[in-house]
């Protein structure tokens, strides 16, 4: 059986980014026989950048509804909060303790803020040994990752061998990376890489007055109504390439390059599409975001059984370290 893990941190609601760049593509992960997906919600991590209690708990309750809205089948699936297996801490520390400065000094969530040290907490300077918990915790085999976190998994792996080889035993399984060549790169409204750390996102769960008005404001150039514009250099098309079938697509290009076609119009379309595409999970998200308890409901199940592997393997790693 192969452990499958993808996280996802509590920082805002899911964007559509991360709805095509991780959550649809773990979930059809967790499809495959032979396999026993981890899916988990990161608000440990989230803690390096957000300080405030009530947006974590909400954004939590958001990651965890925008999952189910998805389709994620918590009986098939093991799917946790990060802070409610708090063993991972532990193992954090263990780790901390088997990792060398260096290593940390060179990770890329610590280099991208490190002329300003000030802004950096000790959490993310840590934040790839939390991670490696969060994977050599359960036996993780493979990670999908993207290009941007390969380097955390690969530091995942060095810690694995190297504690492996100073303790004299296969303590923790060496995980591999998943790397899909399929992921999308998805755009955000002014061009750049939708992030939230970018606030230049797509919430698709928005009320329709307010999606619209986000839709409405993707940064376009200035050509006019009538000249033809080029599609392959627009953010609107770009994205709606992502979401829109063959036909769909198509139409849409000739319009672009026909001209008499404004940026108002295939915005109006993006919105048409992100509406008829995701009509059901916009109805399922704010079911359950109106309904907390049946979240926590979903979130128990795999929550239990997250903490009975991370307590025999926490057993296993007191033992070999002489804690028992």
């Amino acid at each position: 059986m192969t452990r499958i893990l993808t996280g996802i941190q509590s920082t805002n609601v899911p964007h559509l980014g991360n709805i095509l760049g991780a959550i649809l593509p773990a979930l059809e992960l967790s499809k495959k026989e032979n396999t026993e997906s981890l899916l988990f919600i990161a608000d440990f991590h989230a803690l390096t950048s957000i300080k405030n209690p009530a947006l974590i708990k909400e954004s939590t309750m958001a990651v965890a509804a925008a999952w189910l809205a998805f389709g994620l089948d918590s009986t098939k699936t093991i799917f946790y909060r990060q802070s409610k297996v708090p063993q991972v801490s532990e193992l954090t520390w263990y780790l901390n303790c088997y990792t060398p400065f260096p290593m940390l000094a060179n990770a890329h969530s610590f280099k991208d803020k490190g002329e300003r040290l000030s802004d950096v907490n000790v959490g993310l300077f840590t934040y790839p040994v939390l991670m490696a918990a969060d994977i050599l915790l359960y036996d993780v085999h493979k990670v999908p990752v993207g290009k941007d976190q390969m380097q955390h998994l690969e530091i995942t792996a060095d810690i694995a061998k190297s504690f492996n080889h100073k303790v004299g035993a296969d303590v923790f399984v060496i995980p591999e990376a998943i790397v899909d060549d399929r992921v999308m790169l998805v755009p955000g409204i002014d061009g750049q890489k939708m992030s939230k750390s970018y606030n230049n996102f797509i919430n698709i769960f928005l009320p329709e007055k307010e999606l619209k008005k986000i839709v409405m404001s993707i940064v376009t150039d200035s050509k006019g109504l009538e000249e033809s514009k080029d599609p392959s250099t627009d953010t609107i098309f770009k994205i709606f390439k992502l979401l829109g079938n063959e036909n769909q697509t198509e139409e849409l290009r000739q319009n672009y390059i026909k001209g008499g076609f404004g940026y108002g119009h295939a915005k109006n379309a993006l919105l048409e599409l992100i509406l008829d595409n995701y009509k059901e999970q916009r109805i399922n998200y704010n079911k359950l975001m109106t309904n907390t308890s049946a979240l926590e409901k979903e979130l128990a199940i795999g929550e239990a059984k997250a903490s009975k592997i991370a307590n025999e393997k926490l057993k296993h790693v007191r033992q070999v370290l002489g804690f028992n």
